[in-house]
């Protein structure tokens, strides 16, 4: 928050970053679930004495930040999603102590998955599975909220349907234009929801967790396109806008996307040498896969009331 200090404008918050718990919830069935989380908390409060006085009496500390997670990870006796833990903890944050004015609250959930074992879901057995699932929550204590979730490290790829021409050629241009490319990308994708207040979240168990399936399948199924016949990729721009519209035309609680796509290169491969023009002669087959340089493509689509 901003305060006026000696004529000078200062603002402050503080928080833990970096709080890994994990919750296993053990069901009567015998089937066990497990989430592990990596929790950032940022309170932003009126303790502007510690600051310019050395006075501490106005403190939430960050240690005590760090066991408020592990308790309110306890006392989830359900299963919760990401968004519904941070929304919790922001609720405990900004009514619990009178000082604190709004509660940032942001988790990285990591994937763990549960493994098959001939054919059967395993009881207690997991893997860790690649992209991770997000969130951000602002919770204040007038009970305004804001929740954006997300995802990351979302890799797809495509062996055809995927080109790229028309674009700017000048004297450094050396891209050739082609019809016939590998699309690779890792997405990462960030979406903020219609709900302003604590009193509209969804009261639905695990709405959240849900919804994070339902954009993540829309993502992938508008990148791909249908099973057997695909569908062209102009360009990277051309498909991030696709998925982007899909999103928001699909889930009319998302009032906002932000999607980051980067161009994975798959670069073909050529070998010649002096005395044979093809040791290796590509024929959309052969490639070099590579990460560094590549392309960076992202945009945001949002609805015209929209705060992203």
């Amino acid at each position: 928050m901003a305060n006026v200090v000696d004529g000078l404008k200062f603002e402050q918050q503080h928080g833990k970053s970096r709080v890994r718990v994990s919750r296993v919830w053990r069901k009567v069935d015998g089937r066990d679930l497990i989430v592990e989380w990596n929790v950032n908390t940022s309170l932003f409060s009126d303790c502007l004495p510690a600051y310019v006085r050395g006075d501490n009496s106005d403190i939430v500390t960050t240690d005590t930040m760090k066991n408020t997670v592990y308790a309110k990870a306890k006392e989830c006796a359900e299963v919760t999603s990401v968004e519904s833990f941070a929304i919790e903890l922001g609720k405990h944050f900004t009514s619990y102590y009178r000082q604190v004015t709004a509660a940032v609250i942001t988790i990285v959930e990591k994937p763990w998955e549960r493994v098959h074992v001939d054919g059967q879901p395993h009881e207690h057995g997991f893997k860790l599975g690649s992209e991770k699932h997000t969130t951000e929550v602002t919770v204040n204590n007038s009970g305004a909220v804001l929740v954006t979730s997300g995802i990351e490290g979302l890799a797809l790829l495509k062996t055809t349907k995927s080109g790229f021409e028309g674009y700017i050629k000048d004297k450094y241009t050396a891209l050739p234009e082609t019809k016939e490319r590998i699309l690779a990308t890792e997405v990462s994708a960030l979406w903020r929801y219609k709900f302003e207040s604590l009193s509209s979240i969804p009261l639905k168990p695990l709405y959240f967790s849900e919804r994070y399936l339902d954009v993540k399948k829309v993502l992938e199924r508008t990148f791909f396109g249908p099973p057997k016949e695909g569908v062209y990729s102009p360009s990277v721009q051309g498909t991030l806008y696709d998925m982007s519209q899909a999103v928001i035309s699909r889930f009319p609680d998302i009032s906002s996307i932000q999607l980051k796509m980067p161009n994975l290169h798959f670069l073909p491969v050529n070998l010649p040498n002096k005395n044979s023009p093809s040791i290796v002669k590509f024929d959309d087959d052969v490639y070099t896969p590579t990460d560094e340089p590549h392309g960076t493509i992202q945009a945001s689509l949002s609805r015209i009331s929209s705060r992203m």
